[in-house]
Order: structure tokens, then sequence, then C-alpha cells
């Protein structure tokens, strides 16, 4: 953080990053990070987010796992501190998981989440 406090953990696999630079090349946007945000919606009350970001905010958090960095808004961390992101593939389609110990219950979509 910018204070220099105790650092809030995010972790991001390497799987993760891959497709995070792939989706970005994919989009003609290589060298692109991923913003994962928390907002209020959802069926639990709060939602990820995902988007392709090319800035860091002032508060952000930067996490950089070979080469490809993931953003993480201050307001954003207090929900997701301890998570990890990763990517998760099934027949049924592929998808940012997020595994976060903060959550208490979740949608079964996995975008929702409540604490």
């Amino acid at each position: 953080m910018p204070d220099g406090t105790q650092i809030r953990a995010f972790n991001v696999t390497p799987r993760a990053a891959e497709e995070i630079a792939a989706i970005a090349e994919r989009q003609g946007r290589t060298g692109a990070g991923l913003r994962v945000s928390v907002s209020a919606g959802g069926c639990s009350g709060l939602q990820y987010g995902f988007d392709l970001e090319e800035k860091t905010g002032e508060d952000d958090l930067v996490v950089t796992v070979e080469g490809t960095h993931v953003y993480v808004d201050g307001v954003s961390l207090d929900f997701l501190a301890g998570s990890e992101l990763d990517w998760h593939e099934a027949l049924i389609g592929s998808h940012f998981v997020v595994r976060n110990p903060q959550a208490t219950s979740g949608c079964g979509c996995g975008v929702s989440f409540a604490v």
C-alpha cells in the first residue's frame, strides 16, 4: 500500500497470468493487464469485475506474475485480501475464479459473493 503498511495479499496463479496475456493479445492489447474489482450487485450482494487495463491507479496493488500485471484498487482489496485469482477450464466453459477466504456465501456462477 502507498504508506508502506502491511500489504494485504492477493495472489495470481501462473495459469491466470498466462490467460490474461493471451486474452490481451487476442484483443489487440498486448501488454495490458487485468483489473480485478468488487462492486455492489449480483445474487449475493457483491460481485467481481474483470477488465483489461493498461494503467495503474493511484491506490492500486499491482501483482506481477510472469510479466503480466493484475491491478486491484484499495477499496476492492478490502474484500479480496488473502484471495487468489486462477483460471478454470471445463467442458461448459472457461473463466477466472477468485478463491476468496472472506466470502461467507456465493452464487452458483461464482461471480457474486457475500462477506
